[in-house]
């Protein structure tokens, strides 16, 4: 359940370097940081920024005042505050950086934000984006049906939370680790480092028992808590917990039955090689145009 992320942040891809983004106040917000890595190719971008900012902020530029800290994802797993800016914020940080990139990243950027607009207004384009890059990566049709079918469960079970207490970034975090722990025996940290992955996200690397028991769990737990009412974090954990219970009973259930743990170190796709890996990726920046195509018949 393993996702303990917030629901609205996203990677990004730009000629195969990553930029984390979040939504946040119903627009696209960017790490700067990731941007500067793009920009300069430097092996610190974090210590380009912060020498950047202050010769910026020394020459009384506004641009710095286009930054926000919000909570990201980093390398080892966990949120931290992390400069973000809009595109706006990011067009203007651009022009503060030589470097030939610059153009082709602010049209890249541009369309990033658009399409984010175009799937505000239209909740399908969204789907429809999300099914063609798990069909691009590999994924058989039952799969990526279960896994849309989670993605739903999850924004209902997340929606709940909001509603009746959730607050902060870290509540989530606790709530999808009861669940977790309850349903799998391990936390979603400890079940990817089992899987050993680090940036990946876990439900991507889940089998098809791994995600029917993730989306049933889930859709206990928003049962639950609409039938008793719930209230407040403390009790939204307790939730969490006996949702997580009756998932983890049904799983030890199907481990005797079938003879094999379910919760183990395979991760879905596991055949492919590092080499084939690369071709995937490969394969899905130059399907970008197919899936700009689909989305244009929805429009």
């Amino acid at each position: 359940m393993p996702d303990t992320k917030n629901p609205n942040t996203h990677l990004a891809i730009f000629r195969g370097k990553t930029i984390r983004k979040v939504l946040w106040q119903k627009e696209w917000w960017f790490s700067v940081v990731d941007v500067i890595g793009v920009l300069t190719n430097s092996v610190d971008a974090g210590a380009y920024w912060r020498k950047l900012k202050q010769r910026l902020t020394e020459e009384g530029s506004e641009v710095v005042t286009f930054c926000h800290g919000l909570k990201l994802e980093a390398s080892d797993g966990k949120f931290y505050e992390t400069d973000c800016a809009n595109t706006e914020g990011i067009f203007r940080i651009i022009q503060s950086v030589p470097s030939p990139k610059a153009e082709p990243l602010k049209r890249w950027l541009s369309k990033v934000g658009y399409e984010r607009v175009r799937e505000i207004e239209n909740p399908e384009l969204a789907t429809k984006r999300t099914r063609i890059l798990y069909k691009l990566k590999g994924y058989p049709d039952d799969w990526i049906e279960k896994r849309m079918r989670g993605i739903a469960i999850r924004e209902e079970l997340t929606d709940e939370w909001q509603k009746r207490g959730a607050r902060e970034q870290k509540d989530y975090e606790i709530l999808t680790a009861e669940i977790s722990k309850a349903t799998f025996g391990l936390i979603p940290q400890e079940y990817k480092k089992l899987k050993g992955l680090k940036r990946e996200n876990l439900r991507d690397h889940m089998d098809d028992f791994e995600l029917i028991l993730t989306m049933l769990s889930e859709r206990t737990t928003t049962e639950i808590r609409k039938t008793e009412n719930s209230q407040g974090v403390p009790k939204l954990k307790t939730d969490a917990r006996i949702g997580g219970q009756i998932a983890g009973s049904t799983r030890k259930q199907i481990e005797r039955r079938i003879g094999r743990p379910i919760v183990s170190k395979r991760n879905f796709l596991p055949n492919k090689t590092q080499k084939e890996l690369n071709a995937s990726r490969a394969t899905i920046a130059a399907g970008k145009g197919k899936i700009l195509k689909s989305l244009k018949k929805l429009r």
